[in-house]
């Protein structure tokens, strides 16, 4: 007598994996990343005197920043590359920063040369937005679903 073959279960479809929801944080920045990306594009020139000096080709390197935003801006918009889009987000606001840091010195330089209201204003303008840059981090690391410390 032989015995019927063993039946093998079927195996349980492992679920997909949670995908943060668009919140409005998230489309928020999405927003973000896509005027910037789209400045970027069209007007070069604001972002060049930015890019470290040590490195070459700034155009381009101005033109591959914007780009890289506006993909992070429409990734963060979808719910199957959210997650990447975060990841990547959060990259490219670390790799900005050095250039964010730069503009205040530079017009830091400005004001104290000038000694105008103006000047001084934008200056601390830039000086405020530096510490702004880490919630935008967070926020991009929650997107990828990471939950931020």
């Amino acid at each position: 007598m032989t015995c019927p073959p063993a039946s093998t279960p079927e195996p349980t479809p492992t679920p997909a994996p949670a995908r943060a929801p668009l919140g409005k944080d998230v489309a928020g920045l999405a927003v973000l990343f896509l005027t910037s990306g789209t400045l970027h594009l069209v007007r070069p020139q604001l972002f060049e005197p930015l890019v470290p000096g040590l490195l070459p080709r700034r155009r381009e390197l101005v033109h591959a920043s914007g780009v890289a935003e506006i993909l992070c801006g429409l990734g963060l918009l979808h719910p199957r590359t959210r997650a990447a889009a975060g990841y990547a987000g959060a990259v490219l606001l670390g790799a900005v920063f050095p250039g964010n840091v730069q503009m205040s010195l530079s017009h830091g330089r400005r004001a104290r040369r000038r000694q105008d209201t103006a000047s001084r204003a934008v200056f601390v303008a830039t000086l405020a937005r530096l510490p702004l840059q880490w919630p935008l981090v967070r926020t991009a690391l929650r997107a990828s679903g990471r939950k931020p410390r």
